[in-house]
């Protein structure tokens, strides 16, 4: 399952990763092919002021008349209309013509053959690469005219589906700063500027093309640099729901594949832990019954049956053991009625001080005959509560026993209580084997029960804390317990004294 897992992810980023790379290729191409033809643009709007300078007469209708035609035979929508004048040139994204092209035709077929007409065609040609020459040395920002750069660069985006927002700029090589930016001229300092006030990003942009390289000495004298803040709306636009519904269903199995995992840990652990406690269990009934099976059959010996004393032995034995057997089972039936809620809060006021000491001494006859020592330091001034005596004594003996028989040597428990403002805390700790954090999250579960490493002779269900937990709860009261491996726990218990019915 993590394998497939694993794989599918693997699949579905490497797609996404694609996916966004293609977006990016084919935003760069069209950006890119949009800035060229706005370059070539402005460099047929040069060629065509230059041919308005020197054009006069029969020279321009040529002009007129032979382009038009060539610009048809291209498939293009070239057309100048001489009545109103240049600004109403229009050239298409397809047109390849050259207007020096038209030059060299009009001087090799011209319209008159004689000298006089030759030497005016030589002479207006003359002037316009004489105007262009000139056209080379003037600043870039007298060559461009500020509404037509800006015209042309929304119709060529436009025209390839890029209709976000944008800022351009045109950076002069030889001023080594921006002349235009956004369809207003750039103020200059006399200094070198790379950066404009609002467009710090636009001279790290990768989108720029050379301008006017089309001259005699080949060399551009400036840059058209454009920069788009929302590039990413573009790239991401088509990636944006397959990738979310990649995240939302990945998602789902993530969670589906967390939760069997969770699921199969859980039902192994529970196993586990019924495992042990029929383990226990068999354990715990084992002893009493083989004890029992052999004081009946010492009974009902010929030997023992005419000894009234012996029988009456034998007789207390398997009541002894009768009562340990139905105080397992009790245990058992106590938690099954725990979980259904199926218990009795019987409140009253109860001195806890005198709970705690009575259970210290029923406790210290055990842990002193293991050489240890149980000791209480009860200092609440108010140790009246409200609470179940039956159930609240049984939470005292039962952490009692538990810290006597987690002590592996001789045991060193103590009690202390202490006053709170609501309520009263008491506090009981021993130096036994102590837990690791793990374990100190699972002790109040059912049927849980701490590994005591090499220390086998620790019995019972692994239901007293469950037992200890839910008590306190119906008594609305809380449990905390802190260890350490090797140095012993603390269980803090506070108890509130005035609490509301509950269970």
């Amino acid at each position: 399952m993590a394998a497939a897992l694993i794989g599918i992810i693997t699949l579905q980023i490497g797609w996404i990763r694609s996916s966004i790379r293609l977006n990016e290729q084919q935003f760069d191409v069209s950006v890119f092919d949009a800035l060229n033809k706005v370059s070539e643009r402005l460099e047929y709007e040069n060629q065509l002021q230059a041919y308005h300078f020197i054009n006069n007469g029969y020279f321009r209708a040529y002009f007129t008349e032979e382009y038009n035609i060539r610009a048809k035979g291209e498939g293009t929508d070239f057309s100048i209309n001489t009545q109103q004048g240049i600004s109403e040139v229009h050239l298409s994204p397809n047109d390849h013509l050259s207007l020096l092209e038209v030059d060299e035709r009009a001087m090799e077929e011209g319209l008159c053959d004689c000298s006089k007409c030759t030497a005016e065609r030589t002479q207006k040609i003359n002037n316009y690469m004489n105007y262009r020459k000139g056209m080379d040395n003037t600043p870039i920002a007298d060559r461009i005219k500020l509404d037509y750069v800006d015209i042309a660069l929304k119709e060529e985006l436009s025209d390839r589906g890029i209709d976000i927002d944008y800022n351009y700029g045109i950076y002069s090589k030889r001023k080594k700063s921006y002349v235009m930016a956004n369809n207003h001229y750039v103020v200059e300092d006399g200094n070198s500027q790379i950066t404009i006030n609002g467009y710090d990003n636009l001279y790290t942009s990768l989108y720029r093309v050379n301008l006017f390289s089309k001259n005699d000495t080949g060399r551009s004298p400036g840059l058209l640099m454009v920069y788009f803040p929302t590039r990413s709306s573009v790239v991401w636009g088509t990636v944006w729901l397959p990738l979310l519904g990649s995240i939302l269903f990945t998602g789902i199995i993530l969670f589906c594949f967390a939760y069997v995992i969770n699921v199969i840990f859980l039902q192994k652990k529970v196993s586990e832990m019924k495992t042990d406690f029929i383990n226990n269990m068999t354990h715990e009934f084992k002893t009493p019954i083989a004890t029992i099976s052999l004081a009946a059959d010492s009974i009902s010996s010929p030997k023992i049956s005419g000894k009234p004393e012996k029988v009456k032995r034998f007789a207390d034995i398997i009541k002894q053991e009768n009562r340990r057997m139905n105080a397992q089972v009790e245990k058992v039936l106590q938690i099954a009625a725990l979980d259904k809620q199926d218990f009795n809060i019987n409140r009253s006021e109860i001195n806890l001080e005198d709970v705690i000491t009575y259970a210290v001494q029923n406790i210290s006859l055990s842990v002193e005959k293991r050489g240890g020592t149980v000791t209480a330091d009860l200092q609440a001034k108010n140790p009246i509560i409200e609470g179940d005596l039956t159930h609240i004594s049984n939470i005292i003996n039962n952490l009692l026993d538990n810290a006597n028989k987690y002590s592996p040597d001789e045991p060193i428990i103590s009690v202390t209580s202490r006053d709170l403002r609501n309520g009263m805390e008491v506090v009981i700790t021993d130096k036994g084997l102590g837990m690791d954090k793990d374990s100190v999250k699972h002790i109040f579960d059912k049927f849980y029960r701490v590994h005591t490493g090499d220390v086998h002779d620790v019995k019972g269900f692994g239901l007293g804390l469950s037992y200890v937990k839910a008590m306190m709860d119906a008594h609305n009261a809380t449990i905390n317990v802190k260890s350490e491996i090797g140095k012993g726990s603390s269980f803090i218990l506070k108890f509130p004294r005035k609490q509301e019915a509950k269970g």
